[in-house]
Parts: C-alpha cells; sequence; structure tokens
C-alpha cells in the first residue's frame, strides 16, 4: 500500500498575470481586476496591490481607498477560461488523476508515483513546464492529504513550491493562523478569535466535542483538519458541458405569468447548481413546446456568470422572443451551456456588493435548509 501524496497547485494572481500576459506594462505595478464602478468589488490583485491591503472580494471603493494609484482593469473571463484550458490540459497530459478545484486551482494524486520516479521531483518538472509554457506563475504544495497541501501551497506564494515530509504534517501547520486553513470563514474565525484560538495548533488542541457543540458538524470537521487529518479524495476532473431543466404543465397553458415565474424559478435553481459546483455560464437556452407539439427554441450568448438576476432577464428576453403565436404552452425549459469553472463570489467583473451579499445570504439558507426554503417573491403567485 503507498503512501498518499496529494500535490495542490494555484496559479497566483491569476487574472492580473492574464492581464499580464497581454501588456507588460502592468508588470510590477499595483494591479486590480475586477468591475470598473466604485460599487463592483475587487476579482484578484496584484501583490503589489496586496501590500496596501486589498484583497480578492473587496469593495472596489475600499480598494481604491487603500491604493489610489492601482491600475483598475475590468478583467475578460473568455481570455482567462483560455489561458486555465491550457494549463488544464498539461496536467491532464500529465497526471494519472486530477481535480480541478476552480478556474486557477487544481489537486494531482501521485499516489504510487515513488515506485517510478519521485513525487517531488516530478512535481517540481510540472511546475516548471506549466510556467514555461503558459507564462503564469503558479505555486505548489505537496503533502499526504488536501488540507495540508493547500495549506502549504499558501505558504509558497509567490511563485514557489513546499514539500511537507510524511509525518511532519501537524508541526508544519500548527504555528499558522487558522486563517490559513480552509474552510474558516470571517464568522468561525470571529468567534474562535473571542475564545483564544488563534493557531492551528491550538485549535487542534480543542476538544472535538466542544467544537461541535459550538460549530454543528463543521466543528468536527475543522478539528480534524487541524490535526491534519483529511481523507476527502480527489474527484476526478470532467468538464460538464452543460445543464438543464424543464417543466411539463398537466394542463396546457397561456398565462404569461405562470409561465415566466416557472421560467423564473428553473434559472434560481440551476444558478444554485452552478455556484455550488463553482462554474459559470456564458450560454443559455429557452425551450417553448405548444400545445400542438411544435417546439422552439431561442439561444443566447452571454457575459459568463452564475447570477439569477442576470440570467433571469435573458431567459425572460428570450421567452419574449418564442412567445409569438399566442396559444396554449404544454412545456418550457431552460439549458445553460458552455460552462466554465470558476468562483462566483471572485468574479463578479459587473455586480455590486450588493448583489452579492444577497446571493451568499440565499445561498446559505439553501445549504441549511433546502433549496425550496428561500424563492424570490415573484415565483410565489399571485
Amino acid at each position: 500500500m503507498y503512501e498518499k501524496a496529494v500535490l495542490h497547485l494555484d496559479l497566483d494572481c491569476f487574472f492580473v498575470e492574464c492581464e499580464r500576459l497581454h501588456n507588460s506594462a502592468l508588470k510590477g505595478k499595483p494591479v486590480i481586476v475586477g468591475g470598473n464602478s466604485r460599487r463592483g468589488v475587487v476579482a484578484s490583485a496584484s501583490y503589489e496591490a496586496r501590500k496596501f491591503g486589498v484583497r480578492s472580494a473587496m469593495p472596489m471603493q475600499v480598494a481604491l481607498q487603500r491604493c489610489p494609484d492601482a491600475i483598475v482593469v475590468k478583467g475578460d473571463f473568455e481570455e482567462y477560461a483560455k489561458q486555465s484550458g491550457i494549463v488544464t490540459d498539461i496536467i491532464e497530459e500529465a497526471a494519472p488523476l486530477f481535480e480541478k478545484a476552480s478556474i486557477d486551482e487544481f489537486y494531482l494524486d501521485l499516489t504510487g508515483m515513488d515506485k517510478y520516479v519521485g513525487c517531488a521531483l516530478w512535481a517540481k518538472e510540472l511546475r516548471e513546464r506549466i510556467i514555461r509554457e503558459s507564462g503564469l506563475n503558479l505555486s505548489g504544495g505537496l503533502a499526504v492529504n488536501k488540507t495540508v497541501s493547500k495549506i502549504s501551497t499558501g505558504e509558497a506564494k509567490p511563485n514557489n513550491l513546499h514539500l511537507v515530509a510524511s509525518g511532519n504534517e501537524k508541526n508544519y501547520i500548527a504555528p499558522l493562523s487558522i486563517l490559513k486553513m480552509p474552510s474558516i470563514g470571517k464568522d468561525t474565525y470571529e468567534r474562535l478569535t473571542v475564545r483564544g484560538v488563534r493557531t492551528i495548533g491550538t485549535l487542534s488542541q480543542v476538544s472535538p466535542n466542544l467544537l461541535e457543540r459550538q460549530f454543528g458538524k463543521h466543528g468536527i470537521d475543522i478539528w480534524r483538519k487541524a490535526n491534519a487529518i483529511d481523507d476527502s479524495p480527489i474527484v476526478p476532473y470532467r468538464d460538464q458541458k452543460s445543464m438543464s431543466t424543464q417543466r411539463t404543465f398537466q394542463e396546457d397553458t397561456i398565462d404569461i405569468r405562470l409561465l415566466k415565474d416557472q421560467l423564473t424559478q428553473m434559472v434560481t435553481d440551476l444558478a444554485f447548481d452552478l455556484r455550488k459546483k463553482q462554474e459559470l455560464t456564458s450560454c443559455i437556452t429557452v425551450k417553448v413546446r405548444y400545445n400542438d407539439f411544435k417546439t422552439f427554441t431561442a439561444q443566447k450568448r452571454i457575459p459568463f456568470t452564475a447570477n439569477d438576476k442576470s440570467l433571469i432577464g435573458y431567459v425572460h428576453q428570450l421567452f419574449d422572443k418564442l412567445y409569438q403565436r399566442r396559444i396554449s404552452v404544454r412545456l418550457v425549459g431552460v439549458r445553460f451551456s458552455e460552462l466554465v469553472h470558476g468562483n462566483y463570489q471572485i468574479l463578479l467583473f459587473e455586480d455590486t456588493q450588493e448583489d452579492i451579499s444577497l446571493l451568499n445570504a440565499m445561498d446559505k439558507i439553501r445549504n441549511r435548509f433546502g433549496t425550496g426554503a428561500i424563492m424570490r417573491a415573484s415565483t410565489l403567485g399571485k
């Protein structure tokens, strides 16, 4: 039985570095990628901007107050998806098994590779190849599981590779801030620091029963990770091309309000699935089938998004375009295609902080109580 070996790779300041590939004048300067509006959010910030306290998901207005000389670039997600695809192709060709966690983050299972070639040497050579062929900076961490490898990648930044020796995992992560640990968000961090828990080592010594009482199942999860225990598998990468849903009515209808309400609910459910899977869509299709069984579709290319509000607007526009016959409808459907991996929270080049906060709050409720726990008012009927 071979010892587990997991390599985590993360493209440094990915959006910024993509912009620098095409505009060398941005090199060495504070750069912020995100919405042009001061009510927008930061999608990515260069290390030069981070020195001023600029961070991803920060309101643009706050970022520019901290770093007034920053160069703001709107961003081109199609270009970022293309560059991510180049890196993905290299990894897919070389790695026996890998998971694409987001547009710029990967986990590779190297278990058993020591039989043929050292995992450390293989990881080093792969990283150098990706940097050489893509022109992008890349950090990585090699350890026995996903949690420790991800933490070590964070310590390797910028543009380096850290190796955590087997058996030294707990000692390696113990002195680090609990913020360095995956799954520790702002709320959990604040609740732990109030109790004097600031390092991963201290967290590892807290009773798991106490953490479970305070945080539920999440408490057990963070205790395990603080003790360098993580048996989560590498999920094989499969590039899902589309997702769709449709509704057949028990009785054919000409009720426009009902039809649009159904489409709204479909979009809301699909968009929630997109965000859970950390995916974005750039093409939507609406289908209408009439009571004579004739079926019509309309399609539209859109900027990459997983935002309910934007998608609902586009879907309603396509429905208005399709519904010209003014006869009873038997079925309506929605399809999202040309999907790409991307963390929606930090990819909102056009959305405002209010949009993000609303979606995060709604998703939090759905994750805890189920998808039907909260719905848009327009879907509740007259």
